[in-house]
Protein backbone atom coordinates (compact mmCIF):
# COMPACT_ATOMS: atom_id res chain seq x y z
CA UNK A 1 0.00 0.00 0.00
CA UNK A 2 1.40 3.38 -0.99
CA UNK A 3 0.97 6.43 1.20
CA UNK A 4 1.45 9.86 -0.29
CA UNK A 5 2.38 12.53 2.22
CA UNK A 6 2.60 16.22 1.76
CA UNK A 7 5.51 17.87 3.52
CA UNK A 8 3.14 19.85 5.78
CA UNK A 9 0.69 16.99 6.35
CA UNK A 10 2.96 14.60 8.27
CA UNK A 11 2.02 15.61 11.84
CA UNK A 12 -1.68 15.66 10.95
CA UNK A 13 -1.49 12.13 9.52
CA UNK A 14 0.38 10.89 12.59
CA UNK A 15 -2.25 12.33 14.90
CA UNK A 16 -5.00 10.78 12.78
CA UNK A 17 -3.37 7.35 12.91
CA UNK A 18 -2.86 7.67 16.67
CA UNK A 19 -6.54 8.51 17.23
CA UNK A 20 -7.67 5.62 15.04
CA UNK A 21 -5.41 3.19 16.86
CA UNK A 22 -6.70 4.45 20.18
CA UNK A 23 -10.32 4.02 19.10
CA UNK A 24 -9.67 0.59 17.66
CA UNK A 25 -7.82 -0.45 20.78
CA UNK A 26 -10.65 0.77 22.99
CA UNK A 27 -13.16 -1.19 20.94
CA UNK A 28 -11.08 -4.35 21.17
CA UNK A 29 -10.64 -4.10 24.91
CA UNK A 30 -14.32 -3.32 25.41
CA UNK A 31 -15.32 -6.44 23.49
CA UNK A 32 -12.66 -8.71 25.14
CA UNK A 33 -13.18 -7.72 28.79
CA UNK A 34 -15.81 -10.34 29.54
CA UNK A 35 -13.71 -12.99 27.80
CA UNK A 36 -11.59 -13.10 30.93
CA UNK A 37 -14.47 -15.08 32.40
CA UNK A 38 -14.06 -18.74 31.52
CA UNK A 39 -17.45 -20.34 31.24
CA UNK A 40 -18.17 -23.59 33.05
CA UNK A 41 -19.70 -24.78 29.77
CA UNK A 42 -18.79 -22.59 26.80
CA UNK A 43 -21.79 -21.36 24.78
CA UNK A 44 -22.65 -18.38 22.61
CA UNK A 45 -25.82 -17.67 24.58
CA UNK A 46 -23.90 -17.25 27.85
CA UNK A 47 -21.31 -15.07 26.12
CA UNK A 48 -24.14 -12.86 24.93
CA UNK A 49 -25.46 -12.62 28.48
CA UNK A 50 -22.01 -11.64 29.76
CA UNK A 51 -21.70 -8.94 27.12
CA UNK A 52 -24.67 -7.16 28.74
CA UNK A 53 -22.53 -6.65 31.84
CA UNK A 54 -19.75 -4.71 30.06
CA UNK A 55 -20.40 -1.48 32.05
CA UNK A 56 -19.56 -3.35 35.28
CA UNK A 57 -16.10 -4.43 34.14
CA UNK A 58 -13.06 -3.47 36.26
CA UNK A 59 -15.18 -2.29 39.18
CA UNK A 60 -14.80 -3.59 42.74
CA UNK A 61 -18.07 -3.90 44.66
CA UNK A 62 -17.80 -4.27 48.43
CA UNK A 63 -20.28 -4.92 51.22
CA UNK A 64 -19.74 -5.42 54.93
CA UNK A 65 -21.81 -7.58 57.30
CA UNK A 66 -21.56 -7.57 61.06
CA UNK A 67 -23.09 -9.38 64.01
CA UNK A 68 -22.12 -10.04 67.61
CA UNK A 69 -19.53 -12.68 66.78
CA UNK A 70 -18.49 -12.16 63.18
CA UNK A 71 -17.60 -9.35 60.83
CA UNK A 72 -17.05 -10.01 57.13
CA UNK A 73 -16.33 -7.90 54.08
CA UNK A 74 -17.16 -9.24 50.63
CA UNK A 75 -15.48 -8.01 47.46
CA UNK A 76 -16.88 -8.78 44.00
CA UNK A 77 -15.41 -8.02 40.58
CA UNK A 78 -16.83 -9.03 37.23
CA UNK A 79 -14.35 -11.15 35.24
CA UNK A 80 -11.45 -9.69 37.19
CA UNK A 81 -9.29 -10.24 40.26
CA UNK A 82 -11.32 -9.27 43.30
CA UNK A 83 -9.15 -7.33 45.74
CA UNK A 84 -6.15 -8.20 43.55
CA UNK A 85 -6.30 -11.96 44.20
CA UNK A 86 -5.61 -13.81 40.92
CA UNK A 87 -8.59 -15.77 39.65
CA UNK A 88 -10.90 -14.69 42.48
CA UNK A 89 -14.29 -13.36 41.42
CA UNK A 90 -15.68 -12.94 44.94
CA UNK A 91 -13.78 -13.10 48.21
CA UNK A 92 -14.74 -13.02 51.87
CA UNK A 93 -12.49 -11.10 54.26
CA UNK A 94 -12.67 -11.95 57.95
CA UNK A 95 -12.16 -8.58 59.56
CA UNK A 96 -11.22 -10.01 62.94
CA UNK A 97 -8.73 -12.62 61.77
CA UNK A 98 -7.74 -10.74 58.59
CA UNK A 99 -8.21 -13.93 56.59
CA UNK A 100 -9.31 -13.95 52.95
CA UNK A 101 -11.45 -16.76 51.56
CA UNK A 102 -12.22 -17.19 47.87
CA UNK A 103 -15.94 -17.80 47.48
CA UNK A 104 -15.93 -18.20 43.70
CA UNK A 105 -13.59 -17.86 40.73
CA UNK A 106 -14.26 -16.32 37.36
CA UNK A 107 -12.38 -19.24 35.77
CA UNK A 108 -15.54 -21.29 36.27
CA UNK A 109 -18.43 -18.97 35.42
CA UNK A 110 -22.04 -19.56 34.50
CA UNK A 111 -24.29 -16.77 33.21
CA UNK A 112 -28.08 -16.99 32.91
CA UNK A 113 -30.08 -14.03 31.67
CA UNK A 114 -33.67 -12.87 31.45
CA UNK A 115 -35.33 -9.80 30.02
CA UNK A 116 -34.31 -7.57 32.96
CA UNK A 117 -31.95 -9.66 35.07
CA UNK A 118 -28.74 -11.68 34.91
CA UNK A 119 -27.70 -14.44 37.29
CA UNK A 120 -23.94 -14.82 37.52
CA UNK A 121 -22.54 -17.97 39.16
CA UNK A 122 -18.91 -18.28 40.27
CA UNK A 123 -17.80 -21.83 41.16
CA UNK A 124 -14.68 -23.54 42.47
CA UNK A 125 -14.09 -21.40 45.53
CA UNK A 126 -12.18 -22.50 48.61
CA UNK A 127 -13.50 -25.63 50.33
CA UNK A 128 -15.68 -25.45 53.42
CA UNK A 129 -13.94 -26.43 56.63
CA UNK A 130 -16.79 -28.36 58.24
CA UNK A 131 -19.95 -27.64 56.28
CA UNK A 132 -21.50 -28.93 53.03
CA UNK A 133 -19.36 -32.09 52.96
CA UNK A 134 -16.31 -29.83 52.54
CA UNK A 135 -17.22 -29.04 48.95
CA UNK A 136 -15.98 -25.98 47.10
CA UNK A 137 -17.74 -22.75 47.77
CA UNK A 138 -20.04 -21.19 45.17
CA UNK A 139 -21.34 -17.63 44.78
CA UNK A 140 -24.50 -16.48 43.00
CA UNK A 141 -24.88 -12.80 42.09
CA UNK A 142 -28.35 -11.64 40.99
CA UNK A 143 -28.02 -8.49 38.91
CA UNK A 144 -31.41 -6.88 38.39
CA UNK A 145 -32.61 -3.91 36.37
CA UNK A 146 -32.77 -0.50 37.99
CA UNK A 147 -32.79 2.39 35.53
CA UNK A 148 -32.08 4.93 38.28
CA UNK A 149 -28.55 3.66 39.00
CA UNK A 150 -25.66 2.68 36.75
CA UNK A 151 -24.02 0.52 39.40
CA UNK A 152 -25.78 -0.07 42.70
CA UNK A 153 -24.52 -1.35 46.03
CA UNK A 154 -23.69 -5.02 46.49
CA UNK A 155 -25.91 -6.71 49.07
CA UNK A 156 -25.56 -10.04 50.86
CA UNK A 157 -28.83 -11.97 50.82
CA UNK A 158 -27.81 -15.21 52.55
CA UNK A 159 -25.23 -17.94 52.95
CA UNK A 160 -26.96 -21.27 52.56
CA UNK A 161 -24.64 -23.84 54.14
CA UNK A 162 -27.11 -25.92 56.16
CA UNK A 163 -27.16 -28.78 53.66
CA UNK A 164 -24.96 -31.59 52.50
CA UNK A 165 -24.35 -30.33 48.96
CA UNK A 166 -24.92 -27.36 46.67
CA UNK A 167 -24.30 -24.74 49.32
CA UNK A 168 -24.00 -21.18 48.04
CA UNK A 169 -23.66 -17.51 48.85
CA UNK A 170 -26.34 -15.26 47.35
CA UNK A 171 -25.75 -11.60 46.50
CA UNK A 172 -27.84 -8.89 44.86
CA UNK A 173 -26.78 -5.94 42.71
CA UNK A 174 -28.84 -3.32 40.88
CA UNK A 175 -27.69 -1.95 37.55
CA UNK A 176 -29.18 -0.25 34.52
CA UNK A 177 -26.90 -2.29 32.23
CA UNK A 178 -29.29 -5.27 32.30
CA UNK A 179 -32.40 -3.21 31.58
CA UNK A 180 -34.09 -3.82 28.23
CA UNK A 181 -34.01 -1.07 25.64
CA UNK A 182 -36.94 1.30 25.83
CA UNK A 183 -39.23 1.15 22.84
CA UNK A 184 -40.24 4.39 21.24
CA UNK A 185 -43.96 5.15 21.72
CA UNK A 186 -44.01 7.79 18.98
CA UNK A 187 -45.90 6.94 15.82
CA UNK A 188 -44.72 7.86 12.35
CA UNK A 189 -47.19 10.75 12.24
CA UNK A 190 -45.89 12.14 15.56
CA UNK A 191 -42.33 12.00 14.30
CA UNK A 192 -43.30 13.80 11.10
CA UNK A 193 -45.08 16.51 13.12
CA UNK A 194 -42.07 16.99 15.39
CA UNK A 195 -39.77 17.30 12.38
CA UNK A 196 -42.20 19.74 10.76
CA UNK A 197 -42.37 21.96 13.86
CA UNK A 198 -38.59 21.94 14.14
CA UNK A 199 -38.20 22.97 10.50
CA UNK A 200 -40.84 25.69 10.97
CA UNK A 201 -39.01 27.03 14.02
CA UNK A 202 -35.72 27.11 12.12
CA UNK A 203 -37.40 28.82 9.15
CA UNK A 204 -39.03 31.52 11.28
CA UNK A 205 -36.00 32.16 13.47
CA UNK A 206 -33.51 32.19 10.60
CA UNK A 207 -35.76 34.27 8.38
CA UNK A 208 -36.43 36.80 11.12
CA UNK A 209 -32.73 37.22 11.87
CA UNK A 210 -31.91 37.56 8.17
CA UNK A 211 -34.60 40.17 7.55
CA UNK A 212 -33.71 42.03 10.73
CA UNK A 213 -29.91 42.01 10.58
CA UNK A 214 -29.08 41.70 6.87
CA UNK A 215 -31.98 43.36 5.06
CA UNK A 216 -32.73 45.85 7.84
CA UNK A 217 -36.49 45.31 7.74
CA UNK A 218 -38.80 46.73 10.42
CA UNK A 219 -42.19 45.79 11.75
CA UNK A 220 -44.12 43.10 9.89
CA UNK A 221 -41.57 43.19 7.09
CA UNK A 222 -39.26 41.21 9.38
CA UNK A 223 -41.44 38.18 8.83
CA UNK A 224 -39.70 35.92 6.25
CA UNK A 225 -41.30 36.06 2.78
CA UNK A 226 -43.90 38.47 4.09
CA UNK A 227 -45.33 39.43 0.66
CA UNK A 228 -45.68 35.79 -0.35
CA UNK A 229 -47.59 34.81 2.80
CA UNK A 230 -49.84 37.88 2.51
CA UNK A 231 -50.73 36.81 -1.04
CA UNK A 232 -51.37 33.25 0.16
CA UNK A 233 -53.68 34.58 2.87
CA UNK A 234 -55.61 36.71 0.41
CA UNK A 235 -56.03 33.86 -2.05
CA UNK A 236 -57.15 31.57 0.75
CA UNK A 237 -59.72 34.10 1.92
CA UNK A 238 -61.03 34.52 -1.64
CA UNK A 239 -61.33 30.78 -2.03
CA UNK A 240 -63.23 30.41 1.23
CA UNK A 241 -65.54 33.26 0.26
CA UNK A 242 -66.24 31.69 -3.12
CA UNK A 243 -66.87 28.20 -1.76
CA UNK A 244 -68.65 28.90 1.51
CA UNK A 245 -71.05 31.73 0.51
CA UNK A 246 -74.56 30.31 -0.12
CA UNK A 247 -75.95 33.24 -2.17
CA UNK A 248 -74.90 36.39 -3.95
CA UNK A 249 -74.76 39.33 -1.62
CA UNK A 250 -75.80 41.72 -4.46
CA UNK A 251 -79.12 39.94 -5.15
CA UNK A 252 -82.11 42.28 -5.03
CA UNK A 253 -84.85 41.58 -2.50
CA UNK A 254 -88.07 39.79 -3.67
CA UNK A 255 -90.35 42.77 -2.93
CA UNK A 256 -90.09 46.44 -2.30
CA UNK A 257 -91.05 47.96 0.93
CA UNK A 258 -93.86 50.47 1.19
CA UNK A 259 -92.66 54.02 1.11
CA UNK A 260 -93.73 55.63 4.34
CA UNK A 261 -92.64 59.11 3.39
CA UNK A 262 -95.47 61.52 2.41
CA UNK A 263 -95.84 62.08 -1.29
CA UNK A 264 -95.39 65.65 -2.30
CA UNK A 265 -98.47 67.26 -3.90
CA UNK A 266 -97.98 67.68 -7.58
CA UNK A 267 -98.79 71.19 -8.87
CA UNK A 268 -102.35 71.40 -10.22
CA UNK A 269 -102.48 72.09 -13.92
CA UNK A 270 -104.72 74.93 -14.83
CA UNK A 271 -106.15 75.33 -18.35
CA UNK A 272 -108.29 78.40 -17.78
CA UNK A 273 -106.34 80.28 -20.37
CA UNK A 274 -107.57 77.96 -23.05
CA UNK A 275 -111.26 78.93 -22.60
CA UNK A 276 -112.69 81.56 -24.93
CA UNK A 277 -113.11 84.88 -23.37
Amino acid sequence: MKVFLRPSGGPFLLWTLAVQLLLCGSGVYASDNTKNCKLFSESDSERKVLSRLEPLINKNFTVETKNDKESYTYVFQLCGDADGIPGAGIIQVDSKQNRKTIIGTYNSTQAIGGSDWVMLIYRNGDKYDAHCSQEMRKAIVMITCNRKVDMGQLEVVLEDRDREQDCFYLFELDSSSVCPALESHLSAGSIILIIGFCLLAVYLTGGFLYQRLIVGAKGMEQFPNYAFWVEVGNLTADGCDFVCRSRNREESPAYRGVNTQPIEDEPEERDDHLLPM
